[in-house]
């Protein structure tokens, strides 16, 4: 549903929320865009899983001790790679999903790395405000528990809804709405005057 939000956006079409009539389309549109951000997120992942690793190579021992420091330290330094990769990650979804989105919700148009991250570089500003956005839609959501999280049936789609104009405005900016890596039509001859005879 956000993401037709900001491909309604990219578009160019009336400014309207989308329906939920469509629920298979978002579902299985959601399945995808959920592979794209897994495979995006696999560093994470991967990296994530080193501390637990670490941790059953231990064991018992007198040298239990030393290889707790050492997994203490490479956990440490583990999770300040996370951290700066979640930034990164932060600023390539946007593209990487309307990428997807407006290709058809094609995988592959979202998975295209050298694309994604060009876009990123060339347009870090725009999308320095789509992460500045989205966290503040993210503490929006979050509002919704005030009321005994009733309220999360209201700001959640809200919050939703404003990440996906944002991401659909980003587009527009970086493409001038057309898909990304795609080519913009040459503009209209113009018209020739009334009183032009040859």
């Amino acid at each position: 549903w956000m993401l037709e939000i900001g491909r309604r956006v990219a578009s160019g079409e009336p400014a309207t929320l989308p329906e939920w009539n469509d629920f298979s389309v978002y579902l299985l549109r959601g399945v995808k865009a959920f592979v794209v951000g897994l495979v995006y997120a696999l560093p994470i992942i991967i990296l994530g899983l080193c501390p637990f690793t670490l941790s059953l190579i231990g064991g018992g021992g007198q040298d239990a001790n030393a290889l707790a420091g050492i997994a203490s330290m490479i956990s440490l330094l583990i999770s300040c790679v996370i951290f700066v990769y979640v930034i990164f990650l932060a600023f390539v979804q946007p593209v990487a999903l309307m990428r997807f989105t407006m290709h058809g919700d094609d995988i592959k148009a979202g998975l295209a790395f050298g694309e994604v991250f060009r876009t990123v570089q060339e347009h870090l500003g725009t999308y320095l405000m789509v992460v500045l956005g989205t966290l503040i839609a993210s503490l929006i959501a979050g509002a919704g528990t005030i009321a005994c999280g009733i309220g999360l049936l209201f700001t959640v789609p809200y919050a939703q809804a404003i990440v996906g104009h944002l991401y659909g405005q980003a587009y527009v900016e970086a493409t001038g709405g057309t898909p990304l890596g795609g080519t913009v039509p040459p503009p209209a001859a113009p018209a020739a005057p009334t009183d032009w005879t040859g």
